[in-house]
């Protein structure tokens, strides 16, 4: 029997990590390092034409963007994607503006309201084209402290040391 268009359901491509698929045009390394990711989402972003042309060509930095809360809307704020080399003048982005993200009222409500507790923030972890759009993964985190930094930075040393034993 064949199935209607109403009656499919959506499946997510996830990775064994638990991410999901798509092209991943960067990455926040940094938040992994500085921060404990308490909960993660995806949300779309509201985009001119040269921006995801420059994002397909050129990439984007992460580095310093986060997310911010304001007039029931978030926005992804300091996020650099550099200029398109071949747009005109008039249709040129400037590389650090405010972007919308695009999430459902109660995903907003839920994360806002998560925001009120004292620690948590919301940063951008990984941008990547999904099925031709550009999404974002964002996470809800909390600042680690720097001896927690020193205890994740020992227990990577002390997996990579177990793996060359065991590849010996």
């Amino acid at each position: 029997m064949p199935r209607v268009r109403g009656d499919s359901f959506r499946m997510t491509a996830r990775r064994p990590d638990g991410r999901s698929g798509g092209k991943t045009i960067a990455s926040n390394r940094k938040a992994f390092h500085d921060y404990t990711i308490v909960d993660q989402n995806e949300a779309g972003v509201a985009l001119t034409g040269t921006e995801v042309k420059s994002l397909r060509i050129n990439g984007c930095s992460l580095v310093d963007g986060f997310v911010r809360v304001r007039g029931g809307e978030a926005w992804l704020v300091n996020v650099h994607i550099p200029p398109y080399e071949q747009g005109t003048f008039f249709s040129q982005h400037e590389p650090r503006r405010d972007r919308k993200l695009l999430l459902h009222r109660q995903e907003l409500s839920r994360l806002s309201g998560k925001l009120q507790e004292k620690g948590l923030t919301l940063l951008p972890l990984r941008i990547y084209f999904q099925r031709n759009r550009v999404k974002v993964e964002i996470g809800l985190a909390r600042g680690k402290k720097l001896y927690d930094k020193r205890e994740a930075i020992k227990e990577r040393e002390v997996r990579r040391e177990l793996e060359r034993a065991r590849r010996r």
